[in-house]
């Protein structure tokens, strides 16, 4: 079942398809980034504000975000614990 993962400003992205949470500060995610402008492999989620983190999707899409990589994580893992209860699944 598919979760939405709010990554600020009311976007939403499907928790089920996030490959990879990471900083935009490293090269090789800059380059990634560049290489993806001007086509349908990148969004930008920030509102025009400093993207924090990159959120990279099983559709090799790369979403920009203005939330932190840490809070980003969070909020996946909060999400993945609510489908673990309502499954009535026990963790060990």
């Amino acid at each position: 079942m598919a979760k939405l993962i709010n990554i600020g400003f009311g976007n939403m992205v499907n928790s089920d398809k996030i490959v990879a949470v990471v900083s935009p500060e490293a090269a090789p995610i800059k380059r990634m980034i560049q290489g993806s402008r001007g086509t349908k492999e990148l969004v930008d989620a920030t509102q025009g504000r400093k993207t924090k983190s990159v959120i990279i999707t099983s559709d090799r899409i790369l979403i920009l975000s203005a939330v932190q990589p840490e809070t980003v994580a969070r909020r996946f893992a909060e999400n993945a614990s609510d489908i673990t209860k309502t499954q009535g699944g026990d963790q060990v």
